[in-house]
């Protein structure tokens, strides 16, 4: 059942990565929950989000795209800027959630397809989070920082070596960030998925379908029987819930946190 649509709340929310996938879910949960939104996105997805703002408009809310390479420190600065230009300074909200996830043996690992990885889900989450707090300290109303976790920032798995590493950095930031932000009443927290219902997932699947050498859809289906103690696949929405629980008043007294959304399979 679809959350319900909630009164305005004349604050913006902030989503990297938002117009597919978890992001999307996120984006669109946080436009019920009364916020008006900014996605930044890559120019490659401009279809998807112009689909998602006007999912987002269809609830009443005020919904811009704004274009970013969250692996380009400046095209990160510039699309919180013009998220402020554009809808005010009513920033109370941030994730950064854009990444990448790629799988393959260490022993295969170039410099240049683990410093994509490291651009992507560390340094464009560092940057989104510095940013995003940098507007929220100047405007002096406080606000609530979210990153894209995951279960392998607590646990890595083969195959997924700087994925992993890349989580686990997040997890430690998340913590630093959240000591250094609390006198500005500036919350940091991280959600941390397992296996989602995504095309990230879908890409993850075909790839150790290679390496283990089995048929397409078995290395997920594999995972979800062994691993996921609730039975069933996570929906994007289902992340999209904590991240709403998480900006809400009832979340204001957790900061620091990585917290695990999936299902019992990081048990």
């Amino acid at each position: 059942m679809a959350a319900p649509i909630k009164a305005a709340l004349g604050r913006t929310a902030f989503v990297t990565g938002g117009a597919q996938g978890i992001g999307r879910a996120i984006a669109t949960r946080l436009a019920r929950d009364g916020y008006d939104i900014s996605i930044a996105e890559i120019p490659q997805a401009k279809d998807r989000l112009a689909n998602t703002i006007k999912e987002i408009e269809s609830y009443g809310r005020k919904a811009i795209g704004v274009f970013a390479d969250v692996r380009e420190a400046k095209q990160v600065y510039a699309a919180v800027e013009e998220t402020v230009d554009r809808l005010g300074p009513t920033l109370f909200v941030s994730v950064a959630n854009a990444g990448v996830t790629q799988v393959k043996p260490l022993l295969e690992c170039t410099p240049e397809f683990i410093e994509n990885e490291v651009r992507l889900n560390l340094l464009g989450l560092m940057n989104t989070h510095i940013a995003a707090a940098k507007q929220m300290v100047k405007q002096g109303f406080g606000g609530r920082i979210l990153g894209a976790g995951s279960i392998a920032s607590y646990r890595t798995a083969e195959n997924l070596g700087p994925y992993g590493a890349t989580k686990f950095a997040v997890r430690g930031f998340t913590e630093a960030a959240a000591k250094e932000w609390a006198q500005y009443d500036i919350r940091v927290n991280a959600y941390g998925p397992g296996i989602v219902d995504t095309p990230m997932w879908d890409h993850i699947d075909r790839e150790l379908a290679k390496i283990e050498g089995i048929s397409i859809g078995e290395a997920k289906a594999l995972r979800i029987k062994r691993d996921v103690k609730l039975g069933r696949i996570q929906q994007p929405e289902d992340v999209a819930k904590l991240v709403s629980f998480l900006v809400s008043d009832e979340g204001e007294y957790i900061t620091g946190q990585t917290i695990k959304t999936c299902g019992g399979a990081s048990l």
